[in-house]
């Protein structure tokens, strides 16, 4: 029992160090690609780390044949949800805002957990104990904190923040469903299998899109500096990042999981005070802390909080 709690501690601990490399994608890297349009960064982004994935992919190929039809759709579904919709929304909500503001955009990536636990229940037939709730509910409310401190959000529906409001929703949606998702489709195989097949496949129906869309000519703006770029997001927060969140969700439940990403907005709080001086308030810090106490409690925590009870 202490063997296999270690192991659910460790991938507890894997996907919140995921989070945090996408929190410095989201602050440090993917600013430099503004000027580009989003299909075609999410395509080149998956598309280059997939490049690298090809040779160990045809060495494990014989993993892929324990795949059914069903397994085959889901990772379609993860695709197109997490890698391609999830991407492109998620990006889109960041260039509305400039990068300025991005504690709303944050703040609405909270409500993964909603949606990743309403798909596990009815997918993966999923029940929480109760202090999983308990700690789920104290990271929404340190979550909300970090964004807004004591201070009442407010949407201009005069500007774009709005707009980018709807879109980080929809990433929300797309990133918490492919997290319920994910863990059934890997469940047969093991995590390498699982990143190559979803930066394939994602890579495959953003192509589609580029072509839909008539977005090939915009290629052609892509320069030696934005390939550098996307070099780094492949082998530090796109590839490598998801090779390591893979890692730790076989291990653990959808739901844990979700929570466990909310390592996210407290490292973007972080970077974005080193990169752009952007100071915590009292309520910022507050919430912090209430964050970070709660994720380790899952993390670390006994089997009855992080093990669920299944019907």
């Amino acid at each position: 029992m202490e063997k296999k709690s270690s192991y659910v501690n460790i991938s507890a601990f894997a996907v919140m160090f995921a989070a945090m490399l996408w929190a410095v994608d989201m602050i440090v890297l993917r600013p430099r690609l503004y000027h580009l349009d989003v299909a075609v960064v999410v395509f080149l982004e998956h598309f280059i780390a997939f490049a690298f994935m090809l040779i160990p992919l045809c060495i494990e190929w014989k993993e892929i044949k324990k795949l059914n039809k069903k397994d085959w759709i889901a990772f379609i579904a993860i695709a197109l949800l997490s890698g391609a919709i999830g991407t492109m929304a998620i990006t889109k909500a960041l260039f509305y805002v400039n990068f300025v503001n991005l504690s709303v955009v944050a703040f609405l990536q909270k409500l993964q957990p909603i949606f990743a636990v309403l798909i596990a229940v009815v997918l993966l037939k999923e029940r929480p104990a109760k202090k999983f709730y308990f700690w789920a509910i104290i990271a929404l409310i340190g979550s909300y904190f970090v964004t807004f401190g004591f201070s009442k959000p407010i949407f201009d529906l005069g500007d774009k923040v709005f707009i980018a409001s709807l879109f980080s929703i929809i990433a929300a949606a797309s990133f918490g469903s492919g997290t319920a998702l994910s863990k059934y489709a890997i469940a047969k195989i093991n995590f390498r299998i699982g990143t190559y097949l979803r930066f394939g496949i994602t890579s495959i129906i953003m192509f589609i899109i580029l072509i839909l869309f008539g977005k090939l000519g915009s290629l052609s703006k892509v320069g030696l500096p934005d390939i550098w770029t996307l070099l780094i997001i492949a082998f530090s927060t796109g590839g490598v990042a998801i090779f390591i969140y893979y890692y730790g969700l076989k291990r653990i439940s959808a739901s844990v999981s979700t929570i466990c990403e909310l390592a996210f907005p407290f490292t973007a709080v972080i970077f974005d005070y080193i990169v752009r001086g952007s100071l915590l308030s009292l309520g910022q810090w507050l919430g912090a802390l209430l964050l970070v106490v709660s994720v380790l409690a899952i993390g670390l925590g006994k089997d009855e909080v992080i093990e669920l009870k299944n019907n």
